[in-house]
């Protein structure tokens, strides 16, 4: 059936396909409910690994593309490279399948105005211009590291990459504020490094392919970098971010959120409680799983923890050390998952020890929460290093992690002048976050040139 406007005009349709891991699909529904709002019908293809619950999103369509693929998250970042590669090559027939017989329905191919994609399914952008629909690519990740994306080519022809371990700490001078440490790359050399190569290479064609770039992002917070990505990518570029701040969408969590913590924190002291979470994705050991708790208890800092039963590598719960209950009972709360943005929102809230996942990162941001970064692979170790460096919003916790290491960096920024100083840098964030989304702020001129960009294709 044609989906028809209030005035009996056609309604144009977007399409939108996500990766299939949870700080992908966030930014993708979020763009998705942007778009309904602005009165696009929506269809969802997606993966059957991680897929999404069509019932918290009644007003889309939702269009399953069979993967053949077990259930669980991969255990390490090598491990998830080839995993998109694996979603690219399985999800390619049925995919064209089910997107021609979505266009052979009567009046349809009309109504289809373009396919949303998230700019790591080469394959299926593919697929889809083949079959005459336009695509946008969708970079769920910073505009600095989209830049360093581009980059990777020239950082390993001047031999930055593959990273030697003499050479972590030097300046990228091609690419400031990044020290080799903080490059996206994977592995020292050999295939390892090899994939890292042909991942970014394939995002970087995906979105040159596209007829524009969509970033969850906004210029108050990234101007030089989305100017240098413009200037290099010559075409359209919309930074349409922070997209949980003026998205819609309900949420696309894959985990069962825990809302009592929330009630929690409302009965705390404001600034007072440490908020953990390592994200989705991110491991660690059992042994620096204890250090972590024990560093935690001995900082007598309330926290609000989320504890992910998959956290330790190899193990079936993530179990912490015997006697933590007892010498943090009173001052702490540990839930399996959280709702993360209403979280960060309040104003029990004085710092947020993160992966620095680019969702995070953001919404850490935009919430004014200054950040303990602990960046564990991927783009998150140049996130951290925007969060310390430029923003100055934020420490690292660098190396080993130890006991002690844990204590004095929670002290440092829940209860010193430094930490205030960046409790105060976080809040100029949160009102730059509130400029871009307000009336005829800059994300709200972006959304308004997507939305004619599209209807434009």
């Amino acid at each position: 059936m044609i989906s028809m406007g209030t005035e009996g005009n056609l309604r144009r349709r977007v399409l939108v396909f996500p990766l299939p891991y949870q700080g992908h699909l966030n930014p993708m529904f979020q763009l998705a409910g942007l778009l309904h709002a602005r009165g696009f019908a929506i269809t969802v293809f997606h993966a059957h690994f991680n897929a999404p619950d069509p019932s918290g999103h009644p007003a889309f369509d939702f269009i399953p593309v069979p993967d053949g693929m077990p259930a669980g998250n991969p255990e390490s970042v090598e491990v998830t490279v080839e995993h998109i590669f694996t979603v690219n090559r399985a999800c390619e027939a049925p995919f064209r399948e089910r997107l021609a017989a979505l266009l052979d329905a009567p009046g349809r191919r009309a109504e289809v105005a373009c396919l949303v994609a998230d700019a790591h399914l080469l394959t299926l952008v593919n697929v889809a211009q083949q079959l005459g629909v336009p695509t946008l690519a969708l970079r769920t990740g910073s505009a600095a590291c989209f830049r360093n994306f581009m980059a990777y080519p020239m950082l390993c022809d001047k031999g930055y990459l593959p990273a030697q371990e003499s050479r972590l700490d030097e300046p990228v001078g091609e690419l400031p504020p990044y020290r080799v440490r903080d490059l996206m790359a994977i592995g020292n050399g050999g295939v390892v490094h090899d994939m890292a190569r042909r991942l970014m290479a394939r995002a970087v064609e995906a979105v040159r392919a596209s007829a524009g770039f969509i970033l969850n992002t906004f210029d108050a917070l990234e101007a030089d970098d989305l100017a240098t990505t413009r200037r290099d990518l010559a075409l359209p570029v919309f930074d349409i971010g922070p997209l949980h701040k003026i998205s819609p969408a309900a949420s696309s969590s894959l985990l069962t959120q825990d809302p009592g913590c929330l009630e929690w924190l409302d009965a705390q002291a404001p600034a007072s409680v440490l908020y953990i979470s390592f994200g989705s994705l991110a491991n660690m050991s059992g042994a620096e799983l204890a250090e972590t708790a024990w560093g935690i208890a001995d900082s007598g800092q309330p926290f609000l923890w989320v504890l992910r039963r998959d956290l330790v590598r190899g193990a079936a719960e993530a179990a912490l050390p015997a006697g933590f209950d007892e010498a943090t009972r009173g001052r702490g709360k540990i839930v399996g998952w959280a709702p993360q943005e209403d979280v960060l929102a309040l104003a029990a809230v004085g710092g947020f020890w993160t992966h620095c996942g680019w969702n995070s990162t953001l919404e850490s941001a935009c919430g004014g929460v200054p950040m303990l970064c602990r960046p564990c692979f991927g783009d998150q170790m140049g996130n951290a290093r925007y969060v310390e460096h430029v923003w100055r919003a934020g420490i690292t916790l660098d190396g080993e992690l130890v006991r002690g290491k844990v204590e004095a960096a929670i002290r440092r920024l829940m209860r010193s002048k430094e930490g205030d100083e960046m409790r105060e840098r976080a809040r100029e964030l949160k009102s730059r976050a509130d400029e871009a989304i307000a009336e005829d702020g800059s994300s709200r001129r972006s959304i308004d040139k997507l939305v004619d960009h599209i209807l434009s294709l």
